[in-house]
């Protein structure tokens, strides 16, 4: 069975959004970034995914995911509220909304993943209900040599002594980012 793995991009003070809720200064790379090993990797390896509502609504149009979002799997959106309408699907990438928490949603996305990992896209509230039930087996995590001094902070309201982390992997990439990778030992 494949690993859950909670992956996020964020600033050097550790923020994944500005206070406006904008991600564009931790992407200036975006182009680039999927051409690297990381990313490659990562898409080769997972068979489902799992986002929060405000990761999924950061696309305009939600139908754009469809052909051009980087995981063409399932996707499990976390969310209180399902859409009103259905966002385009295609053979490979499906959308379900699950509104019974993230047990749920990681419990359908191993399913769906069968022997591949379940990359969760880490919003905040994603990766802190995730940390919190103990649910992801690795944190893969790229700095941006950015400080954004406000936003969002996904480690924020964890207790910290429950995680205990053990170092796999540290890579430079383009655009000055720091990948990192740990195992989450439990």
């Amino acid at each position: 069975m494949g690993k859950v793995v909670l992956g996020m991009t964020m600033s050097l003070d550790g923020f994944i959004n500005d206070d406006n809720g904008s991600v564009e200064v931790l992407y200036p790379d975006l182009a680039a970034l999927r051409d690297t090993e990381p990313l490659r990797e990562s898409i080769q390896n997972t068979g489902a995914v799992v986002m929060g509502r405000n990761s999924f609504d950061i696309a305009e149009d939600p139908n754009w995911f469809a052909g051009n979002y980087e995981y063409q799997v399932p996707i499990f959106v976390l969310t209180h509220n399902v859409p009103k309408k259905m966002p385009k699907q295609t053979d490979d990438l499906t959308f379900t909304f699950v509104t019974d928490g993230i047990e749920s949603a990681i419990r359908h996305a191993k399913t769906a993943a069968g022997d591949k990992d379940v990359n969760i896209i880490g919003a905040a509230s994603t990766a802190q209900q995730c940390l919190k039930a103990e649910l992801a087996d690795e944190l893969h995590v790229d700095i941006m040599p950015v400080l954004l001094g406000g936003g969002l902070r996904p480690f924020e309201d964890i207790d910290t002594e429950l995680i205990q982390l053990e170092r796999l992997k540290v890579m430079e990439l383009p655009a000055g980012r720091t990948h990192l990778r740990f195992r989450i030992i439990k």
